[in-house]
């Protein structure tokens, strides 16, 4: 059996690689040439624990190689980006760049799955646009004796353990027909220890949509009650610990917003086709997104009392011990402050080798935290990476966002 993964990001290089690892011949796709040549030297472009180990033993053994364009294939997995246009409208161009793209390498009996966090319909569509431009096969869309299968197989994984739990965790698959649903849990059997649980296409986008809504939920529960203690004069650390001792709550810790590809998107995908009955879902993300506009508004209240000369910004990733800076609120926090500050500015994320183009200002410097502790007059911790635990520094001259001593 060969594979095709379209898309070599956080999720689609860790799929193409444990397949790899069952033995199977996979070809990754990417439209970055750095990224197929960083693969194809069997090395990694991102930071997940063991993943350069196994791409390394991938590509010497000849399992695994990434290129600029698909070939023939028994399978072909998309993984691509579904960021969201103006007015947080979803954009599935990527889906169907992707779709246009292995169109022509489609033979009978192949298997096309979607593993892109979509909107509701996006695998209906994808059939639909791949028979406009391969009239000479059966789609499931439309016919039920098809000669491509399609199903929509969605990840949720944890940046940081996602080899892990692409393992171990249960598996939604939902197929355009029943026999699409098979086939997708007979590939993924392959190296899923937990459950594959069928269901229909739409059914599977949905609950993808959902667990991420849910979760945006309840992190805006915390950060609202953040913003309410603020107000209130109360420790919201010191009130959340009392709450939780009631055997039936669990309220999440406040953060600096939502960030990564996940959380901070799907939500959108919901609002956007069913407008009227997602009021609390479309408010939860309006209470993520404003916190992090107070705690800029907090950072440069702060910046205004005092002149100070050099100050230090501790996290920059969406969330800790993880180098993915996708829809960060820390990133959009830095940003902000480098862009109104008229002082030296020290960022400190250990998991970056340079900064991001978006922070690259003449008063902006990546450092180590021993520089950024010795050098600033104040110390801003926006992410609780392990590296910033047990901090010894005098508490005036600290604006910590994520309680980072009883972390």
């Amino acid at each position: 059996m060969k594979i095709c993964v379209i898309g070599l990001g956080y999720i689609g290089l860790p799929t193409a690689t444990i397949f790899a690892q069952k033995g199977l011949e996979v070809l990754g796709v990417d439209t970055n040439p750095t990224i197929v040549d960083t693969i194809n030297q069997a090395k990694t472009h991102i930071i997940e624990p063991e993943l350069d180990k196994l791409v390394f033993e991938s590509v010497k053994k000849g399992f695994l190689k990434a290129s600029l364009k698909p070939d023939y294939a028994d399978v072909f997995i998309i993984c691509v980006p579904t960021p969201f246009k103006q007015n947080h409208q979803p954009n599935i161009e990527y889906i169907q760049q992707a779709s246009k793209a292995i169109a022509k390498y489609l033979q009978k009996g192949n298997l096309v799955l979607l593993e892109s966090t979509s909107p509701c319909g996006t695998t209906e569509k994808i059939s639909q646009y791949l028979s406009t431009i391969r009239e000479d096969l059966k789609f499931p869309h439309n016919n039920k004796q098809a000669d491509i299968f399609v199903a929509y197989t969605p990840e949720r994984v944890l940046p940081g353990s996602i080899l892990k739990e692409l393992v171990e965790n249960d598996r939604i698959i939902g197929g355009i027909t029943t026999q699409c649903t098979k086939k997708a849990i007979e590939l993924y059997k392959i190296f899923v220890k937990g459950e594959c649980i069928p269901t229909d296409a739409k059914t599977a986008e949905m609950t993808k949509l959902t667990e991420n809504a849910f979760r945006d939920v309840n992190i805006a529960f915390a950060n609202e009650l953040s913003l309410i203690c603020e107000e209130a004069g109360i420790d919201v650390y010191t009130l959340i610990k009392l709450a939780n001792h009631h055997p039936r709550v669990n309220i999440l810790k406040p953060s600096c917003g939502v960030g990564g590809h996940c959380i901070a998107v799907d939500p959108w995908f919901i609002i956007s086709d069913f407008p009227k009955q997602s009021k609390l879902i479309k408010t939860a993300r309006e209470v993520n997104d404003y916190k992090t506009h107070f705690v800029t508004q907090k950072i440069t209240h702060r910046l205004l009392q005092k002149d100070y000369k050099k100050i230090a910004i501790l996290g920059l990733s969406f969330k800790p011990d993880i180098d993915d800076l996708r829809e960060s609120p820390a990133m959009k926090i830095a940003k902000t402050i480098i862009t109104d500050a008229k002082r030296e500015i020290l960022i400190v994320e250990p998991h970056i080798k340079h900064l991001p183009q978006e922070l690259s200002y003449p008063n902006v410097r990546l450092c180590t935290l021993k520089e950024a502790l010795d050098e600033s007059q104040l110390i801003i911790i926006l992410v609780a990476h392990k590296a910033f635990l047990n901090l010894n520094i005098p508490t005036q001259e600290i604006l910590d966002f994520v309680n980072i001593r009883e972390v």
